[in-house]
């Protein structure tokens, strides 16, 4: 079950197109380190995701799920207490 996480990680959340892939690490470190502008960074994450999925269509919809659940309203995330 663990290599499967890690898989799924592996996949969705690395190789992402430039703009995506630099508001995931802004936001993964702004969530390490206790960053006091994690309402912006999660904005600028979830217009990238957006963008990603619908402009560009560089991900799919059930990778912009995933990226979403996760960091956004999932268990990663700042409505999670993870600030």
């Amino acid at each position: 079950m663990q290599d499967t996480l890690n898989d799924m990680e592996q996949l969705y959340e690395y190789g992402l197109p430039e703009y995506l892939q630099h508001d995931l690490d802004a936001y993964k470190d702004g969530l390490k380190n206790g960053s006091s502008l994690m309402d912006c960074l999660w904005c600028e994450l979830y217009g990238s995701i957006n963008i990603a999925q619908i402009n560009d269509g560089a991900i799919t919809a059930e990778h912009a799920d995933y990226l979403r659940q996760k960091f956004l309203w999932g268990n990663g995330g700042i409505e999670n207490g993870h600030k």
